[in-house]
């Protein structure tokens, strides 16, 4: 599953997906690296990241209609067609002028330089990304849009490049999915955020069980999920890290007519498999705090939906 992200994230060939998915975890930062660095390039020559470099991308009901045109109207067309995320957490994570946000995985920047809009010039928008080609792009989009108040950090997002306690809110448009150490990259959040510092994350998440080989199959034609987690695990590793009040809000369910024509194309049978996927994937607001105090670490029971102490 380590390749399929290629699909949503980087113009690469989809079909080589079941030859390389048994890439170790040690390769997957590089992979993503390279995607990423390829679909940099291809908004910087005047594209737009696709599946497959063309016109249609197959991950079009993931990434399609996530902002609207208030939003992205004062922004560089560079950071719109960059933009390749699974929901829009800018516009649900409630921040408020004076905070420090930070974006896991930032890459063009759309994300950070709304963020910055929106926190103020007395706040500060940070986005980390470990591709030097999206770091190019974003600054160069930041330069673009005027934005002073924000600032793109390199580095992976299972090793955050800022001190603990740092941070007021953490964002992150469908990357967490893409990494191999979960559990790290959530310590981490855990740490950089300030005491009562909130975690409002985009990301794509399964309900239900569904048969590994269909899983595999369908994770493909949803670059963006590869690596995807069960609602209830999200929620535990969310709990494991320290967080409290973890919470999962579907956004956008995928039904199997969005995956009929790639699946068609795999010459898999797409009625037969429809009632054993249909509305199992779906895009997620996931929300999560850090305790107030330390005396208020002791962690929740996990459960879906716990939103009375958020």
């Amino acid at each position: 599953m380590l390749y399929a992200q290629q699909c949503c994230r980087a113009g690469g060939d989809c079909t080589n997906f079941k030859v390389r998915q048994n890439v170790s975890n040690e390769n997957l930062q590089e992979v993503v690296k390279q995607k990423y660095g390829a679909a940099a390039k291809q908004v910087a020559a005047g594209g737009v990241a696709t599946c497959d470099g063309g016109e249609l991308s197959c991950c079009d009901p993931i990434t399609k209609d996530l902002y609207d045109g208030s939003q992205i109207s004062a922004l560089p067309k560079e950071a719109v067609a960059a933009s390749l995320g699974c929901g829009n957490p800018t516009a649900l994570a409630k921040l408020q002028p004076g905070e420090t946000v930070l974006d896991l995985g930032s890459g063009g920047g759309i994300d950070v330089l709304l963020s910055a809009k929106r926190v103020g010039p007395t706040g500060k928008a940070y986005g980390l990304d470990m591709t030097d080609e999206m770091l190019s792009l974003a600054r160069a989009n930041q330069k673009k849009a005027g934005v002073e108040n924000a600032e793109f950090l390199k580095g992976a997002i299972e090793n955050i490049p800022l001190p603990e306690n740092s941070v007021d809110v953490i964002i992150s448009n469908c990357v967490i999915n893409l990494s191999g150490d979960k559990d790290r990259v959530l310590r981490e959040a855990f740490r950089v955020l300030k005491p009562g510092g909130r975690l409002a994350i985009s990301d794509v998440v399964v309900r239900g069980e569904v048969p590994e080989e269909i899983q595999k199959s369908l994770l493909l034609w949803v670059g963006c999920i590869a690596g995807a987690l069960r609602d209830e695990d999200y929620i535990s590793k969310l709990s494991a890290a320290g967080f409290e009040c973890a919470s999962i809000e579907p956004t956008r369910i995928y039904q199997i007519e969005d995956a009929r024509a790639f699946l068609t194309g795999q010459s898999m049978d797409v009625d037969a498999i429809a009632p054993l996927v249909d509305g199992k994937f779906m895009s997620a607001f996931v929300r999560a705090s850090k305790p107030a105090l330390a005396a208020a670490a002791t962690k929740s029971v996990p459960g879906l939906n716990v939103l009375k102490c958020c």
